[in-house]
């Protein structure tokens, strides 16, 4: 009977096309042109809004793009710290071997440009509008800014010299056109005009704002862009003034550190204190799927997950007992499929029956277990947080003048939310004292998008994660320079052979 009616419904088709031939072409109810897009307030919030969407992916339900899941791929998966058991392009990035066709360099480069190029789209049409007040547009235009830095940013700590494309490409896009990337310096340039802009435009916060109509929380401030030209200088080695810039954050006096490491990631936590800048979700509304991706395997609470993105046990065993951040991760429970999933006492160990060995450790920081256990979930995702504050100003401190004692408080803040054992000014040195801050960032920002891009500014990229790799028994694969950006992905370098992996890993 079914496939009666389909033949049925099929005929019907067919018969109405032959009987409307000179119907064929589609209606077109509405579209957007330069004529009736652009035009209120309202146009240009939806185009604002659009941009900070692509924070996250390509489309509600489907959010695990970029900064919630898969660029820490790229940013976490590649070093001392991430850990994936799962073969193909995680496997690769994994065990610190890639090539050009690896499919989640392709996609974070592909998803980092959709935000630009959405980016220069509003600014070029937000920038001609008339029908809004100068207000209203320098506002807007400094938020689109800001996320273009951060963009920009991303792709030259991924992969250096990368196309510089502006507003003014907009006006005049010439599609054929094989551009050669533009030198790390000139995109910085572009990002710290266009965050000296937003830093003398946003306010501190959206309390009582006359441009927005709530408190959104998660829109760009002053602090953020503050935060993120800082980082920059950091890059830079511009000590002087990542340290200047950082004070200016702190002397805001609207960021605090948030009472428990725990707490500060639970997915009822969506925004508190310690939030700079952050990546928003709503369960129910336009959930990520953080929880799918980094929760353990066969957890009788947390159920259906991946273990995807998960931590090595040597990151895990470097942790004092003391310090509560080592409590954030799932270190022995009893499966559904009936073993007791544990840590091995010891390399390659066989596991007795009963028992199964992991070879990572999933961790709590998106895996609330006493969140909600479903599909989609809620956790926000710390782009920018006043913990990394304190950290980059006593980086810039110590390399400016040493282990100063200011410097030395700043991490101790920092390990005295987790109860972590404290550093002592007088036993360290520089040389020391960065090693110590190069160990607290990892243990505070792991898989926050941070751990490839410290090792690389420390100069221990190769250092550290080669010593991790003979310690699991693996190979020693990082190559300097080679390793220190990734390869343009293929599919890219197909298109505009001014791409040149040459030098680079393929």
């Amino acid at each position: 009977m079914k496939k009666y009616n389909i033949l049925v419904l099929a005929a019907a088709v067919l018969a109405q096309f032959s009987c409307n031939k000179t119907n064929l072409e589609p209606k077109i109810y509405s579209s957007l042109t330069s004529q009736n897009a652009f035009l209120t307030k309202s146009d240009a919030i939806a185009a604002v809004n659009s941009v900070y969407a692509r924070l996250k992916g390509p489309a509600v339900g489907d959010n695990f793009d970029y900064w919630t899941v898969r660029h820490f791929a790229l940013t976490d998966l590649t070093t001392d710290v991430g850990h994936c058991s799962y073969a193909g392009d995680p496997g690769q990035l994994s065990q610190v071997q890639w090539n050009s066709a690896n499919g989640l360099i392709a996609e974070d480069y592909r998803q980092i440009y959709k935000l630009i190029a959405n980016a220069n789209n509003a600014i070029y049409n937000i920038a001609a509008m008339s029908s809004i007040s100068a207000a209203e547009k320098n506002q807007f235009l400094a938020e689109m800014k800001f996320l273009r830095a951060i963009a920009y940013s991303d792709l030259t700590d991924s992969w250096g010299p990368v196309i510089l494309n502006t507003e003014k490409d907009v006006a005049n896009p010439d599609y054929k056109a094989q551009t050669k990337p533009s030198p790390v310096a000139d995109v910085d340039a572009l990002m710290i005009t266009d965050l000296e802009n937003a830093i003398s435009v946003l306010p501190t916060d959206y309390t009582k704002n006359s441009i927005y109509s709530t408190n959104d929380v998660g829109r760009a401030t002053k602090g953020a862009a503050m935060f993120l030209l800082a980082k920059i200088y950091l890059r830079e080695h511009a000590w002087q003034k990542a340290a200047d810039l950082t004070k200016q954050v702190i002397d805001l006096g609207i960021y605090q550190l948030y009472p428990s490491y725990e707490g500060l990631f639970k997915e009822s936590n969506t925004w508190c204190s310690e939030n700079i800048f952050s990546v928003l979700s709503d369960a129910n509304v336009n959930g990520t799927e953080l929880l799918n991706h980094f929760g353990p395997l066969s957890h009788p609470v947390l159920t259906d997950r991946w273990q995807y993105y998960a931590v090595t046990w040597d990151f895990y065993n470097s942790y004092g007992d003391e310090d509560d951040r080592k409590k954030m991760f799932f270190t022995q429970y009893d499966g559904v499929d009936g073993l007791t999933h544990k840590q091995a006492p010891s390399l390659g160990a066989t596991a007795p029956d009963g028992v199964l060995y992991m070879p990572d450790v999933a961790t709590m920081k998106y895996a609330d277990p006493n969140g909600a256990n479903t599909y989609y979930d809620g956790h926000s995702v710390d782009v920018l947080r006043y913990a990394d504050v304190l950290l980059s100003r006593a980086e810039a401190l110590n390399e400016l003048g040493g282990p100063t004692v200011e410097a030395v408080g700043l991490v101790n803040q920092v390990k005295g939310r987790s109860h972590a054992k404290l550093l002592v000014a007088a036993n360290l040195t520089q040389a020391t004292f960065r090693d110590a801050l190069l160990q607290e960032r990892g243990w505070e920002l792991y898989y926050e998008g941070k751990r490839r891009a410290d090792l690389k500014r420390f100069g221990k990229y190769d250092v550290i994660v080669n010593a991790y790799l003979k310690r699991i028994g693996a190979t020693n694969t990082v190559q300097l320079p080679r390793d220190e950006y990734f390869p343009y992905p293929l599919n890219q370098v197909n298109i505009n052979p001014n791409l040149n992996n040459a030098g680079r890993q393929q």
